[in-house]
C-alpha cells in the first residue's frame, strides 16, 4: 500500500457521485476553505477551484465515474490522486456517514499523507482496456450458453452429446435432440444467442487489434514467446498491466495480480488471511488463461506441473505453476526480453 506524502497549500477532497459531487478544500493548518455539495458539472467545479489554483491537490474514491475528473486535472496540470476503495477504512468505518463528512475525510487523509493511493489509468490507453475487459464479460457469457446446453442435456438425462459445441457444425441439430417443445426453443435460443456471438467477438477483436497499434508491439511480441499467450491474450495482459515500472519487485506485481496469498500475522502468530480481493481480478484471469494454454500446449510444463504434485495437491502446484508464469511475465516486461524455457524451468 502506498500514501500520497506531497505538501501542497491546499487539499481538496471529493465525494464523487454520477449526479453530484461534494467538495472540502482545507489549508495546511487543516481550515475548511470550502464546503459544499454541486452537480457534476466540470464547468461548475473548475469555477469553484480556481481560486485555489496556486497550489492545489484533488483527491478522490476510486468509483466507476473518475474518469472526466482525472481528465480535467491533467489538462490544467492539477496534481490528482485515486484513493484506492478497499484500502480507505477511515471513510467506510465511521458512526455516520454522508457525503459532506466524506469529503472532509479524504480531504484531511491528503493533508496527513494517509490517502492510500490507486493507480489512475492512463486515459490514451483506457478506452481499449475497457472494451477488453467487455469483450471478456461477453466471452464468458457465451461459455454460460454452451454450459447451459450441455446442463440441459443431463437433466433429462441423455447420451452425451460427444461434440465440441464451440464449433458452428456441431450445434445446427442440438435442439432437435429433446422431445418437448419448450425445451426445444430453450436450447435453439442458446444457440441462436451463440451464433450471435460468434458473429460480434471478431469484429471486437479486430478493433481491438487496430487500436492496440499505440501500445509497444515488441513486448507484445515478447509476451508471445511464452507458449499459450496469443494475440488477444497478450493484449489483456499488456493493457491490465499499463507500465510495469510502476511495480518496484515482483512480489508488488504478484499482489496486484493476486497470485499470493495475503496473510495475517500478530505478535508472531498466523492469524489467518484477508483482503483476497484486492488486485486487479482482469490480470489475475488473464494470466490465470496464460498458465492453462501453456499447460495444455507444452509438454516441459506438464511434467513440470506433475514434479510439483509430488510435493503438494493439485490445487496448489497450480497456483504455484500460475505464480510461475505471472513472475516470468514480470520479467519479461521488466527487462524486455522474450521468454526463456530454460530459466523458466531452471529452479
Amino acid at each position: 500500500m502506498q500514501f500520497y506524502r506531497e505538501q501542497h497549500k491546499y487539499y481538496c477532497g471529493i465525494d464523487l457521485h454520477a449526479r453530484k459531487m461534494y467538495l472540502c478544500i482545507l489549508d495546511q493548518k487543516g481550515r475548511t476553505k470550502l464546503h459544499q455539495n454541486i452537480d457534476t458539472d466540470p464547468e461548475l467545479f473548475f469555477e469553484l477551484i480556481f481560486p485555489f489554483l496556486e497550489d492545489v491537490v484533488v483527491g478522490v474514491e476510486c468509483v466507476f465515474c473518475w474518469y472526466w475528473l482525472a481528465d480535467l486535472c491533467s489538462e490544467h496540470k492539477i496534481p490528482f490522486v485515486l484513493g484506492h476503495a478497499l484500502y480507505m477504512k477511515a471513510i467506510h468505518g465511521g458512526k455516520t456517514k454522508n457525503d459532506k463528512i466524506d469529503s472532509y475525510k479524504i480531504a484531511a487523509l491528503l493533508r496527513g499523507g494517509n490517502l492510500p493511493m490507486a493507480y489512475p489509468y492512463p486515459a490514451r490507453m483506457r478506452a481499449t482496456r475497457d472494451l477488453l475487459r467487455r469483450r471478456m464479460h461477453l466471452v464468458n457469457k457465451r461459455a454460460e450458453l454452451l454450459a447451459h446446453i450441455q446442463n440441459t442435456n443431463t437433466q433429462y438425462n441423455m447420451e452425451v452429446i460427444g461434440k465440441n459445441l464451440s464449433k458452428k457444425c456441431h450445434r445446427r441439430e442440438i435442439a432437435q435432440r429433446f422431445a418437448d417443445p419448450a425445451t426445444q426453443l430453450a436450447v435453439q435460443t442458446d444457440v441462436e444467442l451463440i451464433n450471435f456471438y460468434d458473429q460480434l467477438l471478431p469484429k471486437i477483436e479486430a478493433h481491438i487489434e487496430r487500436c492496440a497499434l499505440q501500445h509497444d508491439p515488441n513486448a507484445l511480441y515478447r509476451l508471445r514467446t511464452m507458449p499459450g499467450i496469443g494475440q488477444i491474450l497478450g493484449l489483456s495482459i499488456l493493457y491490465e498491466v499499463g507500465d510495469i515500472g510502476r511495480f518496484k519487485t515482483v512480489q508488488d506485481f504478484s499482489s496486484y495480480a493476486r497470485l499470493i496469498r495475503p496473510e495475517k500475522i500478530s505478535d508472531g502468530k498466523w492469524a489467518g488471511t484477508s483482503n483476497k480481493k484486492i488486485g486487479n481480478h482482469h490480470l489475475k484471469h488473464a494470466i490465470n488463461e496464460a498458465a492453462m494454454l501453456f499447460l495444455r500446449r507444452s509438454e516441459l510444463g506438464r511434467a513440470y506441473r506433475q514434479r510439483l504434485e509430488k510435493h503438494h495437491s493439485a490445487g496448489k502446484s497450480y497456483g504455484i505453476f500460475t505464480h510461475k508464469v505471472g513472475r516470468a511475465v514480470y520479467y519479461m516486461l521488466k527487462n524486455n526480453q522474450a521468454f526463456s524455457a530454460k530459466k523458466f524451468f531452471s529452479s
